[in-house]
């Protein structure tokens, strides 16, 4: 791909024009993805233009722009997030209609918990996290887990770099977090209360794929909910998530 004079690929400056897009921010002028970019307006422009032609950007009725459906479509082809959330989503409601309660599948990406599935009942809880939202592997349970069983090169990287507090008992001390981590992958589940909201606790166990752990099963409860339901509930599960991904091609 060509570079700009900056010295970007046509890659990576498309890359950052999608990466404008969040989950409370889904349509937006030209203008503000250029700015939100640091790309020229004619580039910025250029670059929507032949992502709207290819599908992959959509304009509204006030032209606005937002994702494009067939970037959706190209995202599930034998995408391995794909196979996980269809393994895991009958055990995830079997999970939440026992607790009801939030119940969550991520995944480590970029050293960060993304967020592939989310179930809630009603009358739950408090919880920040949302379907393809991101959070720090520190501030959450499902991050707790995902990090204990990363690469011992990605853990470093991590318990190296300024460690983001999302609430007051969010762990920010690498020490603690390593004792936090390996308590993890001993036990082989997490219980975090206070890590994203003061209000509630999570827990979380790891989800394996041929021994491999792959993603995280978690539940968030009221901060005084009896945890120990949950941990089995969740154990149980994984266990047959793992049976069936087994099946899977």
């Amino acid at each position: 791909m060509a570079n700009s004079r900056s010295g970007d690929s046509m890659t990576e400056r498309i890359v950052r024009v999608l990466d404008t897009f969040q989950a409370e921010r889904t349509a937006q002028t030209a203008a503000e993805i250029a700015e939100r970019t640091g790309l020229p307006s004619s580039t910025t422009h250029r670059i929507i233009g032949n992502l709207v032609a290819a599908g992959l950007l959509e304009r509204d009725d006030d032209n606005r722009i937002r994702l494009g459906m067939r970037l959706w479509e190209l995202a599930l082809r034998g995408s391995h997030a794909l196979r996980l959330r269809q393994a895991a989503l009958p055990h995830m409601e079997a999970v939440q209609a026992q607790l009801r309660e939030h119940t969550q599948l991520a995944v480590l990406e970029h050293e960060e918990a993304l967020f592939l599935e989310r179930l809630s009942h009603p009358h739950a809880g408090a919880n920040i996290t949302r379907v393809a939202g991101r959070l720090p592997l520190n501030a959450s349970s499902s991050g707790l887990v995902l990090l204990a069983h990363a690469d011992p090169d990605v853990r470093d990287r991590v318990l190296s770099a300024p460690l983001r507090a999302v609430a007051s008992e969010t762990v920010t001390d690498p020490d603690m977090l390593r004792t936090l981590l390996a308590s993890i992958r001993r036990r082989g589940y997490v219980i975090a209360p206070g890590s994203m909201e003061a209000v509630s606790t999570g827990v979380a166990v790891p989800l394996r794929d041929r021994g491999e752990v792959v993603a995280a099963l978690s539940v968030v409860l009221p901060r005084a909910a009896e945890t120990t339901p949950a941990v089995n509930a969740l154990i149980g599960s994984a266990r047959e998530i793992e049976q069936d991904l087994r099946t899977m091609r």
